[in-house]
Order: structure tokens, then C-alpha cells, then sequence
């Protein structure tokens, strides 16, 4: 059985770049709300006054796997970010 480092080592350098920056998107897609933050160098707490809520609200939003998206925005926003949101049809241009 070959190793995933040997087999993207023999790839030509344009495609090994390739791959890595699928990876890193495919990464970041799938940071939580609390990795987005972390990274943000914020605490929990610091969100808590920004969004004029208690520090366990916080802890529970984060753990939620679904949430509404005014409530989503309200978060990105706090950390100082904005919020996008795609809808992709066949045949269309992104909405």
C-alpha cells in the first residue's frame, strides 16, 4: 500500500500546489464557530460583551450545528468579519 505523502510527492510541482490549495480550502470550510474565533484571538467572553450576552450563550452557540443565519451574521460580525451568503443553480450565475 502506498503512503499519501509518496503519492503526492511524485506529482509535478504545479499539481502538488494544486492539491495543497484544495486542501486549505476544503480545511477551512470546515472551521467551526469556535476555531473562527479562536483564530480571531478572542474569548468567549470578549464575544459575550460584543453581543450583549452571557458567556454561556456563547458556549452553547457554539456547539449548535444549525442556527439561524441573522444569528450567524450577528456572531461573524462581532469578530469583525461579514457574513456571505451563495446560492449556486445549474445553468445560473451564483445568486
Amino acid at each position: 500500500m502506498r503512503k499519501l505523502d509518496e503519492v503526492i510527492g511524485k506529482l509535478p510541482p504545479a499539481r502538488r500546489q494544486k492539491v495543497e490549495a484544495r486542501a486549505q480550502e476544503l480545511i477551512a470550510e470546515e472551521l467551526t464557530l469556535q476555531d473562527i474565533r479562536k483564530a480571531q484571538k478572542l474569548t468567549q467572553q470578549q464575544m459575550a460583551r460584543s453581543l450583549k450576552i452571557g458567556q454561556d450563550s456563547i458556549s452553547r452557540l457554539e456547539k449548535r450545528s444549525d442556527m439561524m443565519l441573522s444569528t450567524m451574521r450577528s456572531y461573524v460580525e462581532a469578530m469583525g468579519g461579514s457574513l456571505e451568503l451563495v446560492a449556486r443553480f445549474p445553468k445560473r450565475a451564483p445568486l
